[in-house]
C-alpha cells in the first residue's frame, strides 16, 4: 500500500515538466530506468552488407549495393531507433556513428548514382538528409560536431568519403568489442598505403588528411610523432613534410 501511494504522489512531479533526474526515486526504478535508455546496436545488417559489397582493399560495389537497397534501410532504419545516449559506452559511441557516417554516405552516392565523384553533388557533406532520433542530420556535422569532439584522430582513417583519397571503406562494421583495434588497423594500413602516403626517413609526402585536420594529431605530440605510431619505416623528428594532390574520383 505505501508503494502504491508513493507512485501516486510521484504522478504529478512528472506531469509538471520535470524528468525523472529531477526526481528522486527508488534505487531499483533508476536502474530500470538506466538499463532501459542504454541501447545498443548490433550493426551486424550494415556488417554483412559490408562483406558483400566491399572489396578487402577497399573498392566499393554500388551496383551491388543498389541491389540491396532494402537491406540498406533496414540498417538505416536501426541507426535512426537506436541513437546514443549518455549511458552509451564510449566505444560503443564512437562505433555507432562511424558506421553511420560511412552507410549515410553510400546512401548518397546511391541517391545520385551513377556519379563520378562525391564532390559532383550539391554540398554532399553540408545537406541534412538524414534523420537520427527526432534530429536532422549532416555529414559533416557527424564528423566535425560529434567524432571529432571525442577527441579520437583515428576515426580520421574510419570515416569514407567515398573518394580513392580516402582511406579504404573497411569490408566489415566497426564493433564496441573491437574498435580499439579496428582503429589501429585502419591507422596503420592508410599510413603504410604507399598510393596515400610516401614515408622515408627524412622526407614525408602525406595525405592532406595531415594537414586539414592537423590540430587532431597534434593532441600529444607533433603529426610526425603520430605517424610513427604506425608507420614501418621511423621517421626523423626533423623529416621534411609535404601533401599529396588529393583524388577525388569515386572509390568503385
Amino acid at each position: 500500500m505505501k508503494k502504491l501511494l508513493y507512485s501516486l504522489m510521484l504522478l504529478p512531479l512528472l506531469s509538471c515538466g520535470k524528468t525523472k533526474s529531477n526526481v528522486e526515486l527508488p534505487a531499483q526504478e533508476t536502474q530500470i530506468t538506466v538499463t532501459d535508455d542504454a541501447k545498443n546496436i548490433s550493426h551486424s545488417k550494415w556488417n554483412t552488407l559490408l562483406q558483400r559489397n566491399v572489396s578487402a582493399n577497399g573498392t566499393v560495389n554500388y551496383k551491388g549495393f543498389q541491389k540491396n537497397s532494402g537491406e540498406l534501410q533496414s540498417y538505416l532504419n536501426e541507426l535512426a531507433a537506436n541513437v546514443p545516449t549518455k549511458y552509451t559506452s564510449r566505444n560503443a559511441t564512437l562505433a555507432y556513428w562511424i558506421n553511420a557516417y560511412n552507410a549515410f554516405t553510400v546512401k548518397l552516392i546511391l541517391d545520385n548514382y551513377p556519379t563520378k565523384s562525391i564532390k559532383d553533388i550539391k554540398d554532399p557533406w553540408g545537406q541534412k538528409f538524414f534523420t537520427l532520433g527526432n534530429k536532422k542530420y549532416s555529414l559533416e556535422e557527424i564528423e566535425h560536431e560529434i567524432l571529432r569532439k571525442m577527441g579520437e584522430p583515428r576515426i580520421h582513417f574510419a570515416i569514407n568519403c567515398a573518394s580513392f583519397s580516402c582511406p579504404s571503406l573497411l569490408n566489415e562494421a566497426y564493433t564496441e568489442s573491437k574498435l580499439s583495434n579496428q582503429l589501429s588497423a585502419a591507422s596503420k594500413r592508410f599510413i603504410n598505403d604507399k598510393s596515400k602516403n610516401t614515408i622515408t626517413a627524412n622526407k614525408v609526402e602525406i595525405s592532406k588528411i595531415f594537414d586539414w585536420f592537423e590540430g587532431d594529431f597534434k593532441k600529444k605530440g607533433s603529426v610526425i610523432d603520430f605517424l610513427n605510431q604506425y608507420s614501418t619505416t621511423k621517421i626523423n623528428s626533423n623529416a621534411k613534410i609535404s601533401y599529396k594532390d588529393y583524388n577525388w574520383s569515386l572509390n568503385e
